[in-house]
């Protein structure tokens, strides 16, 4: 962890006054205690906290859906992977062939006119020719080490089939070992009958547990066999339902008590083609998600291209997101798309019909969730085995747009239209992918001028980020939208991560009348296809253990309270620092010159300049990825795949300098990273122009690995165009110069609070809830002053704490909260917070 200066300040709650302390010397083995006070107004009123204040938010990201909370075991079932979805994809993908007993054949994945339906188009053909007892047939290899089992539990089998044998093809089913010389149950038995689909279906009693088990269909015989949704289930669901969820990955997000979900992404949400299947149009692969390819018999239903690299089946679509909103009591909270791409692309669909069609989707949607019985997709719901509604009473349209003129103009339209047939119906816009910026100012302008009900803010920032800006939300409009925090975490997974979120957490309740929603994301991650971290919940394919972070959000959603009770802390916070650092070069899947490097003091001192005449002996790799070479006088970046390939030059204690470089695009994805402040692989900041796919400039500073947006704003880099990039640096601000152009400036003078708190009431209990985040390495020694305020002697108390750099992992979940009871109560008392700890107080008034 890095080093701050600590200085005698103000941390407020609501409002508060200067209390200056000593603070203790660095460097001592082990750090003083601080003092802080809490004053509480307990006999005070502040703002009511929204019953649905947190919830969880779903995306099939790091297959969460399928080899993840979908309990299906079977990989790739009804054989439509391809390399749409991933380049390394077949419809033979995770699949094999298997012969016993000297069987022979042929096995391919086919799709021709003999295919299931329109939406399910791909199969697996075998061409049987087994002589004797001979059988053929294929051998999947589930998830991750492959299929888990239970001794004792049932598994139900399942296949659509046909033959065209005259007296029919036996097929023989087991659950078996890799090699074949163990074997998990009795065998199912079946045979199939006829040349047209026809579902069949056994099941399993396992006798043995593993989670590395085979699931085999062989057939005896001759001819030609045709196999589709080869389908294996535990019984033993979330709830008991069929086609359900994977029991322990349902029961940690229960245990959170969620009071909403939303769902289904997310980038998956607003990218694609935006088409579905129409007559008209047709299939089509890589579209967007939308809902009505997810209902009805799952053999019926589509699968789609992942915009996070792999094939979904919409086995886990939205009846089963609506039932399981229902068994959490949580509230449902769809996305839809507006017809305008976000997360990185810009692209805005031109076409009334579609977005006609896709605001009737939307209608349809409501219909299906609330619609009586009788109503068209209220029947179809109810057919599914839910006759009553579900009572869907918000919605989401579109997701993390850069364009957000275009998506305002589609957005009111889906909302009149909502309003005019639902008119209790709460529409949801957003302000974009990040929490500053252009698009972030320009999203929200547009949303307080059009009368936006609610705005879902995202971001991802270091721990210091959450850290410094605990006040956030004191600025924000209490007559304007409501905000939704509907994806944010630190970006990792440590205690000192959760901590930093923790006490971001106390900012979010003491705003709790403009933040009415808020949830971590991503919530689930598959050990094995992580496309993204960190996550809440990590799983494999028979275990499942909650992140540090999971511990905290827990904390935080069972124990909220009804209404925030006014209070003040005064203690010591951490002051900015100047930007300090050596100079860095990199890129990010783009091959780029560099030349005529200088580095000048202000006051105009030479420090550093390097022409690469004679080398580049004085650059060292940071990063170790990318290829760089002196080419023709230059310092040259030539592959154009390698991401991050930061190299640095000059002194780490620099200070108040001028960097001037000259830049040029070769070729690739992206522009220029411009690294200052450079103190190691993970402490840095960079101007990075053109990032995003080319359509966005922005100064990143990472600390400790960890990355946050400090100012951001359209860019593009032309190809072959040599431009002059300049950077300033004085103090905590710094100023940004293309071709002579000031770009932008910053300050980075945000002062860090690691000590943060806020006090809310749980009216049913009749109890204050002291909630206290201590993320620093010193014990924090605290008077609480609850005030003329009778209370009981004793309290409840919930530690989380331990080491900042400390994990749960598969193997070892070290942090847990542990739970006491604590004597010595009163109207004032004195409490000493561990260091690195949020704690949790549950005073008992009379």
């Amino acid at each position: 962890m890095r080093t701050h200066r600590l200085v005698a300040a103000l941390v407020t709650g609501l409002v508060g006054t200067a209390l200056y302390v000593a603070v203790p010397a660095r460097g001592a083995d082990t750090p003083a205690a601080l003092d802080y006070t809490i004053t509480v107004d307990a006999k005070g009123s502040g703002p009511a906290i929204d019953p649905d204040m947190y919830g969880v938010f779903f995306e099939d990201i790091n297959r969460a859906a399928d080899g993840g909370l979908y309990a299906e075991l079977v990989q790739n079932r009804s054989f439509e992977y391809l390399p749409v979805d991933n380049r390394a994809y077949t419809g033979l993908t995770s699949w094999s062939a298997i012969a016993s007993a000297g069987g022979s054949g042929s096995i391919a994945a086919v799709d021709d006119a003999a295919r299931l339906n329109e939406r399910n188009r791909t199969y697996l053909k075998v061409a049987l020719t087994n002589t004797g007892e001979g059988t053929y047939g294929a051998l999947n290899s589930g998830y991750n080490t492959g299929i888990a089992l239970q001794a004792g539990k049932r598994y139900d089998f399942s296949v659509w089939a046909r033959t065209d044998a005259a007296t029919g093809t036996p097929l023989t089913v087991t659950l078996r070992d890799q090699g074949g010389l163990t074997a998990y149950a009795a065998p199912v038995r079946l045979t199939v009958h006829g040349d047209t689909w026809r579902a069949y279906s056994g099941t399993f009693v396992a006798t043995g547990t593993t989670d590395a088990a085979r699931l085999a269909v062989e057939a005896g015989g001759t001819g030609t066999l045709r196999l589709d949704m080869v389908s294996l289930f535990p019984r033993d669901t979330f709830m008991g339902r069929p086609n359900g969820l994977r029991r322990d990955l349902a029961e940690k997000i229960a245990a959170l008590e969620p009071r909403f979900i939303r769902f289904p992404g997310g980038c998956l949400v607003n990218t694609g083609s935006m088409y579905g299947y129409t007559a008209e149009d047709g299939w089509q692969r890589a579209r967007s998600y939308q809902w009505k390819d997810t209902i009805g018999p799952v053999e019926q239903r589509a699968t789609n291209a992942n915009f996070w690299g792999y094939n979904q089946s919409y086995g886990l679509g939205y009846y089963e997101y609506f039932q399981f909103a229902e068994d959490l009591g949580a509230k449902p909270v769809p996305v839809v798309p507006a017809l305008v791409t976000g997360c990185g692309q810009n692209r805005a669909v031109d076409d009334e019909a579609l977005l006609r069609r896709h605001i009737q989707d939307t209608l349809d949607l409501i219909e299906f969730a609330n619609g009586p019985a009788t109503s068209t997709w209220g029947a179809k719901r109810a057919a599914m085995g839910h006759p009553r509604p579900f009572g869907l009473d918000r919605i989401e349209v579109g997701n993390e747009e850069n364009l957000p003129d275009a998506f305002m103009a589609r957005f009111v339209q889906f909302r009149d239209a909502i309003k005019a047939r639902y008119p209790g119906i709460t529409v949801i816009s957003n302000s974009g992918p990040d929490d500053i910026g252009t698009t972030f100012d320009r999203a929200w302008e547009l949303n307080r001028a059009n009368g936006v009900e609610m705005v879902d803010e995202h971001y991802y920032n270091s721990p210091s980020w959450f850290l410094q800006n605990n006040r956030r939300y004191d600025s924000y409009d209490r007559n304007g939208p409501k905000v939704w925090l509907g994806e944010y975490a630190s970006q990792d997974n440590k205690l000192s991560n959760a901590l930093a979120e923790a006490a971001y957490m106390t900012g979010l309740e003491r705003n709790a009348d403009v933040v009415t929603m808020a949830s971590y994301a991503p919530l689930l991650a598959n050990i094995d296809y992580v496309q993204w971290r960190p996550d809440l919940i990590w799983f494999d394919n028979d275990q499942s253990w909650g992140s540090v972070s999971y511990e905290v959000q827990k904390l935080f959603m069972t124990n909220v309270g009804d209404r925030v009770v006014p209070s003040t802390v005064r203690g010591a916070v951490r002051a900015p620092e100047p930007v300090t650092g050596a100079v860095g070069l990199s890129t990010w899947r783009t091959a780029a010159r560099y030349d005529d490097v200088a580095v000048t003091s202000a006051d105009g001192t030479p420090l550093f300049s390097d022409d690469f005449s004679a080398g580049a002996d004085r650059w060292t790799p940071l990063a170790g990825r990318g290829t760089w070479s002196v080419v023709d006088g230059a310092y040259v970046q030539s592959d154009t795949s390698a991401e991050n390939t930061m190299v640095e030059a000059g002194d780490e204690s620099w200070r108040d300098y001028d960097l001037s470089v000259k830049a040029t695009k070769l070729s690739g994805a992206e522009g220029f990273l411009v690294g200052f402040g450079v103190r190691d692989t993970g402490n840095y900041y960079w101007w990075n122009l053109g990032g995003w796919n080319n359509t966005q400039g922005a100064v990143e500073k990472a600390v400790d690995g960890a990355k946050t947006t400090l100012i951001a704003k359209p860019n593009t880099i032309e190809t072959g165009r040599t431009y002059d990039i300049t950077v300033q640096v004085r103090g905590t601000t710094v100023t940004l110069l293309l071709d002579g152009q000031v770009w932008g400036s910053f300050d980075d003078d945000a002062v860090t609070e690691p000590f943060a708190q806020v006090v809310t009431r749980d009216v049913a209990a009749r109890q204050l809830i002291v909630k206290v985040v201590n993320a620093q390495d010193a014990p924090a020694r605290t008077t609480i002053d609850l005030g003329d305020v009778r209370v009981a002697n004793t309290a409840r108390m919930t530690v989380i704490s331990g080491d900042p750099e400390q994990l749960n992992t598969r193997t070892a979940q070290p942090i847990k909260p542990v739970t006491s009871t604590i004597k010595g109560v009163g109207g004032t008392f004195t409490r000493t917070f561990e260091p690195h700890s949020v704690t949790f107080i549950r005073v008992q008034t009379r």
